[in-house]
């Protein structure tokens, strides 16, 4: 397709009927065009092509960081989001160079730095003095953004939306700095940040009333902090995920605050009760969603009563983790007849006779979250069939009482279903083909389901075209005739998980290489699986970013081989126990420069030097590493200063360490 394109571009006649096709007609033909592949194979065919594509372009994901600097040079004055988080090796120079790139014309509003722990404050000062328009940025799992870095960000003075879930150095001054250099924030996450503490809470509010979404989760803070949150007039959102200092009290501040609140999240809040939870109730009556998972143990009967003041309003309702009888299921479908999200994952006491209540009466649900509820049988199934109709998402991992009988009133009955997990569910072939009814169906989740073969995977590739999950984990049913079926059938794949399916061989992984779009594939511990059908996976799909080949005891150096020279996007990788030796080890780090998460327990054909070596030349950013414990005090001290020093965590595994001759 490329050379086509660079052959017509170079013999392009100058009276070609594309020359006569405006950009805006260009541009308006480009609107109809969906698929990726189709947009890239575009913008080759000429120069007024690609033109036309820069100037649509809004949106940009680098995954390279080489590329960085030509992208944006050609992208800088139409981009509004630049999304940089694939990129590892980013630091403050190729920040700032890259800006540069673009100068004087960026139009960018929203940037995703997530997980760019090499960048610092200046390539955020850079940031904000070159971007005048930027309004959101993402900083989450930055671990080495202090305050410093928030104190360069609070220039960005037009910021209304920031993540810094898990910035773990930022304390209450760099969060003072952030509430007074941009007072405009509506959209706020610091969860994770565990150095913030009520004072830091309490001037965030005085200086950002516009506030409306507040994720606060895991934050050491007490009552006050709530106190001071309830000033917020125009807060809709708020997630205090974890927060154990707070309780019932804190919850009354609420009540006694705005009542713009939609959305409530106290999910393993220690110390809140049904009390604090009707008092947040009783304040906020177009209260929309409502996460009291893992809380306490039992529904009080205030708390159900008080669900009838949410009945017009209230669409989510989680109660994970508590003990929910059906005659409260039946409180609940009365008093929240329009509810589209239920959650009752491991929640004692769910019967089918509370199912059938629920559901008679929550007739637009649309996702149902029964995982572990292990008294349910078909009988609850078979209402979930007859009543939910909208049902798009359907969770029964561990459900141990349910049959194919129960699934056939799913797949007839819900027939816009996306995904259903059936984890350790005892159900067969014949399951799977009532639910290859669900044309919809885009995550299937099959792991332990070990009575699961190839005819159930070909019921499911004949019907089920927009699958893009298929978790097939411990399937040991499954050959290589069920993986033809659906690479066949369910072309859209991109992620496949199977994990001791032990009958796969080489031939398997020839019928997935046809899989383009495939990026997560884990092989672990499959005895029959080569280098060759390795290379096969490599050479196919090439947009692959995590590969776990763990105990596939027949990869060696030549599957590595084939992965170094076709997988360039690959992040992350599990090779322990694997049969490789120095040389294949130091292929792969040398040239997969994107790699971000190794796995590496258990290479007894790798002497300790040579580990290190390799680990020295590689020149992209780890940011996990996991090693055998005994190699802690065998590696050279240098060597592990200088992985921490660029932030990469090492997972040191306590098992033994075994050298071969």
């Amino acid at each position: 397709m490329k050379r086509a394109a660079h052959q017509q571009h170079r013999h392009q006649p100058s009276d070609s009927i594309l020359a006569a096709l405006s950009v805006d007609l260009l541009i308006q033909i480009l609107e109809r065009v969906d698929d990726p592949r189709d947009r890239k194979a575009w913008r080759l065919v000429c120069r007024d092509f690609l033109r036309a594509e820069a100037l649509h372009r809004r949106a940009l994901r680098v995954l390279r960081l080489e590329a960085l600097p030509g992208l944006l040079r050609r992208y800088a004055a139409c981009l509004d989001l630049l999304d940089l988080s694939a990129c590892p090796g980013l630091g403050d120079h190729s920040l700032a160079a890259a800006l540069f790139a673009g100068s004087g014309s960026w139009r960018l509003k929203s940037v995703s730095l997530s997980r760019a722990s090499g960048v610092g404050w200046r390539g955020l000062a850079a940031l904000a003095a070159a971007c005048p328009c930027l309004e959101s940025v993402d900083l989450s799992h930055c671990v080495g953004v202090g305050d410093r870095e928030a104190a360069a960000l609070a220039a960005a003075e037009g910021l209304r939306m920031l993540r810094l879930d898990k910035c773990l150095r930022v304390t209450d001054v760099g969060l003072a700095k952030l509430a007074v250099g941009c007072p405009a924030l509506e959209n706020l996450r610091i969860k994770w940040c565990l150095e913030i503490s009520d004072i830091g809470i309490e001037l965030l509010a005085k200086k950002c009333q516009d506030l409306r979404v507040l994720d606060i989760s895991y934050l050491k803070i007490t009552n006050s902090s709530v106190k001071s949150i309830s000033s917020l007039g125009k807060l809709e959102v708020l997630s205090m995920v974890g927060c154990s200092n707070i309780d019932d009290e804190g919850l009354e501040f609420l009540n006694n605050g705005s009542s713009s609140l939609r959305s409530i999240d106290v999910s393993r809040c220690d110390n809140v009760t049904a009390s604090g939870l009707t008092s947040v109730i009783e304040g906020h009556l177009c209260l929309q969603k409502l996460n009291v998972g893992d809380c306490f143990p039992e529904l009080a009967p205030l708390f159900l009563s008080k669900l009838n003041g949410l009945k017009d309003s209230l669409t989510v309702l989680i109660l994970d983790g508590f003990q929910v009888s059906a005659s409260s299921l039946e409180i609940i479908g009365v008093n929240c007849k329009n509810l589209s999200v239920i959650g009752l994952s491991k929640c004692k006491w769910v019967t089918d006779e509370g199912i059938s209540e629920l559901v008679a009466s929550c007739v637009n649900l649309m996702s149902i979250d029964l995982t572990c509820c292990h008294m349910l049988t078909d009988k609850a199934l078979m209402a979930i069939g007859e009543q939910c109709q909208k049902l798009v998402c359907l969770r029964l991992e561990s459900c141990n009482l349910i049959s194919d009988k129960g699934l056939e009133h799913i797949g007839t009955g819900c027939p816009n279903l996306e995904e259903i997990d059936l984890t350790d569910c005892p159900v067969t072939d014949t399951a799977m083909k009532y639910l290859s009814r669900c044309s919809e169906l885009m995550i299937l989740k099959l792991g332990l389901c070990d009575k699961i073969s190839s005819e159930g995977l070909v019921h499911i590739a004949s019907n089920c075209k927009n699958l893009y999950e298929l978790d097939l984990y411990r399937c040991i049913e499954v050959t290589d005739d069920g993986l033809a079926a659906i690479a066949t059938g369910c072309s859209k794949l991109q992620k496949l998980n199977l994990c001791y399916c032990t009958q796969i061989t080489d031939q398997g992984m020839k019928h997935l290489s046809c899989l383009e779009d495939l990026r997560d594939l884990e092989l672990r511990s499959l005895h029959h699986v080569t280098s060759l059908g390795v290379a096969s996976i490599a050479i196919g799909c090439r947009r692959l970013t995590e590969l776990d080949l763990k105990r596939c005891n027949l990869v060696d150096n030549v599957g590595l081989c084939a992965l170094a020279e076709n997988t360039g996007n690959l992040r992350q990788i599990n090779i322990s126990y694997c049969p490789v030796s120095s040389m294949g080890l130091r292929k792969l780090l040398g040239t997969l420069k994107c790699l971000q998460d190794v796995k590496l327990v258990h290479l007894t054909h790798v002497p300790v030097e040579h580990l290190e070596l390799a680990l020295r030349a590689y020149g992209g950013q780890l940011k996990k590493l996991k090693l055998f414990i005994g190699l802690r005090d065998l590696l050279s001290p240098w060597l592990i200063q200088m992985l921490q020093a660029r932030r990469c965590r090492i997972r040191w595994v306590d098992k033994p360490l075994i050298f071969s001759p």
